[in-house]
């Protein structure tokens, strides 16, 4: 009896503990956050356009690609594929990507597509893309905006986002900014 009452507590502490206390803890800190914690969202002219966070779909020429997501970009429900890098299935997917690529990407070599350009990430949510990743798109880019390549280069090194705390993670680039900087060249 003594072990039941202590597991009883223990439960009902735990309850109290990760079902009340710990969610509105989070809320509470959420508060100080941009927007209250709901997320980065990008409105031009009052209208939606995206979150700045979450990963979307930019499969137009004229466009920075985005990466692909395992999730065909659902917010609601994040995660990779979990295939491992010997999955046959995987290995086609993966094909397929490179292949789509380089249909549309002509002037670049197989070896320097950056992986992240053909892979999911872990969340399927990934909303950014390395400097190189951005830089091998903008001949395609140029050649379809009729833009100069100088000034499609200027454009992302403009849009690059520093590693956090200077230090913690590569340069990046938020494809969505990207793309609307991109809107923005006359």
């Amino acid at each position: 009896m003594k072990n039941i009452l202590s597991a009883l507590k223990i439960t009902l502490l735990c309850l109290l503990l990760f079902v009340v206390i710990y969610p509105l803890l989070i809320t509470g800190i959420a508060q100080f956050a941009p927007n209250k914690g709901k997320g980065e969202i990008i409105e031009i002219g009052g209208k939606k356009i995206g979150f700045q966070k979450v990963g979307q779909a930019f499969t137009l020429d004229k466009y920075f690609n985005s990466r692909p997501s395992a999730v065909a970009y659902n917010a609601a429900g994040s995660g990779g594929s979990n295939k491992g890098p010997s999955n046959p299935s995987y290995l086609a997917e993966v094909q397929a990507r490179i292949d789509t690529f380089l249909v549309h990407n002509p002037t670049v070599e197989k070896e320097n597509i950056p992986s992240e350009l053909v892979t999911a990430s872990g969340s399927g949510l990934d909303p950014n893309i390395s400097v190189k990743s951005a830089q091998i798109q903008i001949n395609r880019i140029a050649k379809i905006r009729k833009i100069d390549t100088k000034v499609l280069e200027n454009l992302v090194s403009q849009n690059v986002e520093s590693p956090l705390l200077g230090f913690l993670g590569p340069e990046k680039i938020n494809v969505l900014k990207l793309n609307l900087a991109l809107d923005e060249i006359k």
